[in-house]
């Protein structure tokens, strides 16, 4: 039977200077006419770099070096680059997974849209701009005419995400590889997209390549798993056989390292150590340093590849012939799981304490730039975060959670409302006096790639706020040494530069930096959206860890409820620049009131199949902050929306301890 894509024995080796970095090191898979197939593993393991190779899009010094890439029989790595073009973005199309650096900022988004469909399907005029207006509705971006008017720099980072995936499905490709296409957006966008690329397989027999670290989408939307590591597939399986019974150790590593609400007041199991380096010669198991059922074999002899039924298989020695040294040999345990309460503040006021927050940008026109209305990124925001506690804000992006967090810390000029940072108000306070101020609150911002300095190394970005503070050199650089550790990066890291790591680990180093300087408060937006499971059960468990010992408060910004359920003390739920809902965790996530939390909790991906849950599909589109609908925003698209909720804004109902909610249909049951 021929498939789709069918990869042999694909290495890729990488020369940066006088390392050779074996990226990619004899991976075989192949991939079916609508079939989805789920790429899984650790920052820097080597699954971009997969389909890099696959699209023939490698950095500089990088190179096939042996293997085949055949689609629909024809072998991509023997056409030349001319041919190679009328194939990439036409027939094999790929989501990139930073899309800041993907999308090009001097370019609209339309200009970026239209050059892909003009290329290869030849579209002008008023066809152009018909198809363009569908792809951004088709991926959930409201107020299409205005987006495809913008730049990169002026879209949220789901917005940006969402972009990239439309500029991907344009010409309907027969294979569609992506790469952590859902990690930026929230989960009823993320269930719309995979809804969409569900659809577009029914109906084109697309395939899909689909690399991600979020086990909870691999089990909604893949057909088979492969779990890579090093460079390596190490096992292979289908959905169902996975999820019941991982085999390699690794894999069950990635499992133990799930945040659940079950293990609120755990420590998360984590993998000791990092990925190997990949320009040596390995002579045993390459993940036997990390793992705790390793025995003598494996660090002598590399295991070879143990086929199953149905193209399944497992690359490690415990299912191996020979069972002498693995009965004789020591089992390492994993670490203890210690209980880690929640830290309970105290204090008579809170930290942060933030009342009618509003954010407003002007929307200009015409030749003098006249002002003809507003973006209402956030319209009247009340919160407040004792010392301690972690409030996590969640909702769609674009409905001003990251705008908020800004807001709050004066890193953009705020419209209305008090904020106030340990009974002090910072909107009062001068820039030099501000700027005083700024090692108490600390941001770790969405995208990586944009906020770190790419012509300082990772030493200088660390020193940065240290040498402002007055620390001096031998202990900046004893710090420096303990935070790479802290987030799971060697000392040695410290002397590169940010282009030279991965996404997730471009993320640690930007934790790295706010932590620096000892901050009380962090605004930690989408900290974890870049990173892997078993990194980010690390991370997780460092910013406890943290908070337990120096009563930091956080507001974390996420679209990832698992981690809100481990975390958090108190959430809060935004739509179009205003709270819905807030209260504990365990009152609002467990009985959510408002119709829009509803809807947000109903489209978390689950590892349980059988978790028995019904998606609520929400109708439309997120209207654009531009023009609010009058009365409750959420009414255009509530499945119980009354003649009133049209006419005026919900007041606040308070339910049992503390759990608040602006809707209607509680008016006159409290």
């Amino acid at each position: 039977m021929m498939h789709l894509l069918e990869v042999e024995s694909l290495s890729t080796l990488i020369q940066s200077g006088t390392r050779n970095v074996r990226a990619v090191d004899g991976v075989s898979f192949h991939i079916a006419r609508g079939e989805t197939f789920a790429l899984l593993g650790e920052s820097g393991c080597g699954k971009s770099m997969t389909a890099l190779s696959l699209m023939r899009l490698l950095p500089p010094g990088g190179r096939l070096i042996s293997g085949s890439v055949r689609l629909d029989g024809n072998d991509l790595v023997a056409l030349p680059e001319v041919a190679m073009r009328g194939v990439r973005g036409a027939r094999m199309a790929m989501i990139f997974q930073e899309p800041m650096s993907s999308l090009n900022p001097v370019l609209s988004v339309s200009r970026q849209i239209a050059e892909v469909l003009i290329t290869h399907q030849h579209l002008a005029n008023d066809e152009l701009r018909q198809k363009q207006h569908t792809l951004l509705q088709a991926v959930g971006i409201p107020d299409a005419a205005r987006v495809l008017e913008s730049y990169p720099h002026q879209l949220s980072g789901g917005m940006k995400q969402r972009v990239m995936i439309a500029i991907a499905l344009a010409c309907e490709p027969d294979l569609l590889i992506a790469d952590e296409p859902t990690t930026a957006l929230d989960v009823t966008i993320q269930a719309q997209v995979l809804a969409l690329l569900r659809s577009l397989q029914a109906e084109k027999g697309m395939g899909m390549l689909f690399i991600t670290h979020d086990l909870g989408v691999v089990s909604e939307v893949a057909q088979r798993v492969a779990v890579m590591y090093a460079g390596e597939i190490v096992e292979m399986a289908t959905r169902d056989e996975f999820f019941q019974r991982p085999r390699h150790p690794y894999s069950q590593k990635l499992f133990d390292s799930l945040p659940r609400k079950s293990k609120r007041n755990e420590i998360l199991a984590v993998i000791s150590g990092n990925v190997p380096r990949l320009d040596q010669v390995f002579n045993g198991c390459r993940f036997a340093a990390r793992c705790d059922q390793a025995f003598d074999l494996c660090h002598k002899q590399a295991p070879q590849w143990l086929a199953g039924e149905g193209g399944s298989g497992v690359r490690c020695h415990l299912y191996g012939s020979d069972t002498t040294q693995r009965q004789q040999a020591p089992v390492t345990t994993a670490a203890k799981q210690e209980p880690l309460g929640h830290a309970e503040s105290t204090a008579s006021q809170p930290m942060l304490q933030v009342e009618q927050l509003k954010v407003h940008f002007p929307i200009r026109k015409g030749f003098w730039q006249r002002t003809v209305g507003s973006v209402k990124a956030v319209d009247g925001v009340s919160l407040h975060i004792a010392p301690g506690r972690t409030l996590a804000l969640v909702g769609e992006s674009g409905c001003g959670k990251t705008t908020v967090g800004k807001g709050l810390l004066q890193l953009i000029p705020i419209s209305a409302g008090s904020v106030q940072f340990v009974g002090e108000e910072l909107t009062c306070l001068s820039p030099q006096a501000l700027r005083a101020r700024r090692g108490k609150f600390q941001i770790i911002f969405q995208d990586p790639f944009s906020s770190l300095d790419p012509r300082m190394t990772v030493m200088e970005i660390l020193e940065e706020g240290m040498r402002v503070l007055g620390i001096n050199e031998s202990q900046r650089q004893t710090h420096v040494d303990q935070l790479l550790n802290e987030v799971g990066l060697s000392s040695d890291s410290k002397l590169r530069y940010p282009h030279e790591f991965s996404g997730g680990q471009r993320q640690r180093i930007a934790i790295a930096r706010a932590l620096a300087v000892k901050p009380q408060l962090i605004v930690c937006d989408e900290p974890t959206s870049a990173l892997d499971v078993s990194v980010q059960a690390q991370i997780l468990n460092l910013l406890r860890g943290l908070q337990a010992s120096h009563q930091l408060s956080y507001l974390f910004i996420t679209h990832n409820i698992s981690v809100v359920e481990y975390l958090a003390h108190d959430v809060a739920v935004m739509y179009l620049g205003r709270i819905v809902e807030s209260g504990p965790v365990e009152t609002v996530l467990g009985n959510p009131k408002h119709p829009y939390t509803q809807a947000l909790l109903s489209a978390v991906p689950s590892t349980d199949a059988a978790d028995g849950r019904t998606i609520i599909r929400l109708q439309g589109e997120m209207p654009s902050p531009a023009n609010p609908p009058s009365g409750c925003h959420f009414h255009p698209r509530c499945p119980h929306a009354m003649p009133k909720c049209a006419q005026q804004y919900p007041a606040q109902t308070v339910f049992d301890l503390g759990h608040v909610a602006h809707c209607h249909l509680f008016a006159d049951s409290i």
